[in-house]
């Protein structure tokens, strides 16, 4: 018996480990895992619908050229802890452009490119967000912006999308 209670005492002490690691880690960003899909790594989340209508992602322009800088703001009606913001051409789902200008309470993550995702720095309560992305020089097509929230450890909505912001000057 006394083995079984050291086994069990054992394994109880891994599990609280891992999960205290695991909260630690997410409370500073999404991980670099999350980059394709934006989907949080984190033990038995619970996935919203997309069409959440708590939360929005807008631009005050409805185009952009090459190099263009690009307001984007994201406003909630409810408190959220965590994040992941990024830029998309529609034409293949591929992350462009670079954000350069981040509120408080948030930090670049480098998916593929330097800067080309956004993400939570810590577990601060978070409403209304404004960023600032930068088009690359060259000519990309349309875009949308996306953003993955995690309400709590547990509940979270994958890829809330902005309306297209088209490329101006395409034939």
């Amino acid at each position: 018996m006394e083995d079984g209670g050291r086994a069990h005492t054992a394994i109880v002490a891994c599990t609280t480990l891992c999960l205290v690691s695991c909260a630690a880690a997410f409370s500073q960003g999404a991980s670099l895992s999350a980059c394709s899909d934006m989907m949080p790594r984190h033990l038995r989340v619970q996935l919203h619908s997309s069409n959440s209508n708590y939360v929005t992602v807008h631009t005050n322009v409805s185009f952009f050229f090459p190099g263009d800088k690009v307001p984007v703001t994201v406003r909630s009606t409810r408190d959220y802890m965590g994040f992941m913001l990024q830029a998309r051409k529609v034409s293949n789902n591929e992350i462009v452009g670079t954000f350069i200008f981040l509120p408080p309470g948030s930090k670049l993550l480098t998916c593929f490119e330097d800067g080309d995702t956004v993400t939570h720095s810590d577990k601060s309560l978070k409403r209304n967000l404004s960023f600032i992305w930068k088009a690359p020089d060259q000519p990309i097509g349309d875009i949308k912006f996306f953003i993955s929230i995690v309400q709590s450890y547990f509940v979270y909505w994958a890829k809330i999308e902005s309306a297209v912001v088209a490329q101006g000057g395409q034939n």
